[in-house]
């Protein structure tokens, strides 16, 4: 008599691992250098982006006062939001992301003061570096606040996709620099937010990984 095979047992579930705070605070420190680059660029080519980096920009162009101390100011009233619905660590820690971001920014215009840049290639590069950025940032449990805060609630609490979420509240942002910046600088400010969107949309989704 032929037995019937025996079902496999499916595979243990590997273990999660978790990131030391070593780790935390050296990709977190990545991520923000990342992100005050890309910010740079975007300031030496006069085009916006979307979100609170996209208001900085933007007020900095009208008022000629430094995008990065802008960057910090704006999105204090962001953190106290994420204190509310996201608790100390993550608002402490996306603070101190803020805040680094805003000082390398100021560093990077220190140290290459006569850098200049063709506008097309230093918007789609800047986003690029912002959106890889964020993805950093985002895995370490931290984020640069004001969007991307809500950004990320309305993925953890809705399951919505934080791309397309931040994505929908940046058009808002890039249209008002057609009153501050040249049209042309719109048309190329409009596509780098959206390719900046896509690369969080791609990327950064629920489940994807394992690792805290």
């Amino acid at each position: 008599m032929i037995s019937a095979p025996k079902a496999s047992r499916p595979p243990a579930a590997a273990p999660v691992s978790r990131h030391t705070p070593l780790e935390d605070a050296f990709g977190l420190l990545t991520g923000t250098f990342v992100a005050s680059f890309g910010l740079y660029l975007l300031s030496l080519t006069g085009t916006v982006t979307g979100g609170t980096a996209g208001l900085a920009l933007l007020i900095s162009y009208a008022t000629s006062l430094p995008v990065g101390p802008l960057f910090f100011v704006i999105n204090l009233p962001f953190m106290a939001v994420a204190v509310w619905l996201k608790g100390w660590r993550f608002t402490l820690r996306s603070l101190a992301c803020i805040g680094a971001v805003a000082a390398l920014e100021r560093l990077h215009v220190w140290a290459m003061p006569e850098l200049e840049m063709e506008p097309i290639y230093g918007a789609f590069t800047g986003n690029l570096l912002v959106g890889v950025a964020l993805l950093i940032i985002f895995r370490h449990g931290a984020s640069l606040g004001g969007f991307n805060v809500m950004a990320i609630l309305a993925q953890e609490r809705w399951r919505w996709n934080a791309g397309y979420v931040q994505m929908s509240m940046d058009a808002s942002v890039v249209l008002l620099s057609i009153f501050v910046v040249a049209w042309q600088n719109v048309v190329i400010s409009v596509v780098g937010a959206v390719l900046l969107s896509m690369v969080i949309a791609l990327n950064h989704r629920p489940g994807r990984y394992t690792g805290g």
